[in-house]
């Protein structure tokens, strides 16, 4: 993760090196505005697994808690650090987040956080953390009573995207803000090529493992505790993926049958294209494309994982070429770029590196890859559209635009009533202890 981090461990406990690296991640995703999913696949092998899941703990926390903790601090300091020590206000934030959200014994948090700012390379703020977090914890129910008051505060979103919540979801937009700010439950899908769905929920039972099925989902549970996939029954034997009970639904809908070929056009990391093939008995002719070298790797993985295959290239969605596409196909899963908001819980870094200007640029692509996968398609097949956005832009506007200038393509309904019906297609919004958000509309090219 850190690589400096690494040649210190043998001169600091564990604990300070773990802090340093949390602040460290913590800076490059709030300073640097780095994606959190490639600051955390940084090695960071020298950390104990323990002290990884406590990393881990506190960069998504801080994040998800982001604008209380500058609040916070903002309150604590006399002027701003210098965009230089931006690294030590990331360590404060980390610091502040254990003592606000963490079972962390106050002393040692203050004492290990100010340890870790001498590892960070910066002893001269010792004293300055300290002092800050001392004061915060004689002060805490009044500054945090007072930054409840500010709005990005209290609801831990920023202020662009909570007012395009409130404008698009007036009557759920408290409810979906809750549920993003919140911590994900943890969706399996079961493998049935390798295991029955009845009796991997008996194996979960016998080894004391609480889950129940998924409403809506044909081969998902859910456990009431989330774990490792180190400590995941049957993981390493291919019986069960970690998959949303909401991502589930697009293989069900896409309902390819065995000997037809499909397209899954945007990939990565795999999980949807898996969960294709072992609904149609690994017996497709699928290719599987993305434009994403480095993402492509997690769907060999991950197939070889399942026995499944599939021919796994890397290919533009926005400009098909090439012998995989010379032939049309049955089916298609469009699972587009996107701005991400329905999935802010499990990347809680969306809330801060997206931007409002960013929103028309992706439907411009969206439109852009509709267009040039469409062709693709047979007469009388299905493209089934997704996104894990609950932005009308991304969604049901961006059907309707779409109807409107293609000529040979109709909407079928999806077979469910549940989410919420959109002029076209269906959303999903994030619930506590339930589904992400996403999007699905399913096209049909009419037949000449």
């Amino acid at each position: 993760m850190v690589e400096s981090v690494h040649q210190s461990l043998s001169s600091a406990s564990a604990g300070v090196v773990a802090r340093v690296a949390a602040a460290q991640a913590l800076y490059r995703v709030r300073s640097q505005g780095q994606s959190l999913t490639r600051v955390l696949a940084r090695p960071h092998s020298a950390l104990p697994v323990t002290d990884q899941a406590l990393v881990q703990e506190m960069v998504y926390g801080a994040l998800r808690l982001l604008p209380r903790l500058e609040a916070v601090l903002k309150r604590l300091l006399n002027r701003p650090l210098k965009p230089s020590d931006q690294n030590v206000e990331a360590l404060i934030l980390i610091g502040l987040y254990q003592l606000i959200a963490m079972n962390t014994a106050t002393h040692a948090a203050v004492s290990v956080t100010v340890e870790a700012s001498r590892l960070l390379g910066k002893p001269a703020f010792a004293a300055l953390v300290n002092a800050l977090l001392r004061r915060f914890l004689r002060e805490r129910e009044t500054l945090l009573a007072e930054v409840e008051l500010e709005p990005a505060a209290r609801w831990l979103f920023p202020d662009w995207l909570l007012a395009r919540m409130q404008t698009e979801w007036p009557a759920h937009w408290e409810q979906l803000v809750d549920a993003s700010n919140s911590r994900p439950p943890m969706a399996l899908r079961i493998n049935r090529l390798r295991i029955a769905p009845a009796e991997y929920l008996a194996r979960l039972t016998a080894a004391e493992i609480a889950a129940q099925p998924i409403p809506h989902s044909d081969a998902g549970v859910q456990l009431a505790q989330p774990r490792s996939t180190r400590e995941l029954l049957g993981f390493a034997e291919g019986w069960v993926s970690v998959q949303d009970s909401g991502a589930q639904l697009a293989a069900q809908w896409l309902n390819a049958q065995p000997g037809q070929r499909v397209l899954d056009a945007c990939a990565a990391p795999g999980g949807k294209t898996a969960a294709i093939l072992e609904r149609a008995d690994n017996a497709l002719n699928l290719v599987a494309i993305d434009s994403d070298a480095t993402r492509l790797a997690t769907v060999h993985t991950t197939l070889t994982r399942l026995g499944l295959t599939a021919q796994v290239l890397v290919a533009n969605a926005t400009a098909p070429a090439g012998d995989w596409c010379a032939q049309p196909f049955d089916r298609i899963l469009l699972d587009v770029p996107c701005s991400g908001t329905g999935v802010i819980r499990r990347h809680p870094d969306i809330k801060w590196l997206r931007r409002e200007r960013d929103i028309p640029a992706l439907a411009a692509t969206q439109a852009h890859m509709l267009n040039a996968i469409w062709p693709l398609l047979m007469p009388g097949g299905r493209l089934l559209y997704a996104t894990c956005s609950l932005l009308a832009a991304e969604n049901h506007q961006q059907i309707a635009a779409f109807l409107a200038r293609t000529a040979d393509a109709r909407e079928l309904p999806l077979p469910t009533t549940a989410g919420q019906g959109q002029v076209h297609g269906r959303q999903w919004l994030p619930t506590l202890n339930g589904s992400d958000g996403f999007y699905y509309a399913l096209l049909e090219r009419i037949a000449s």
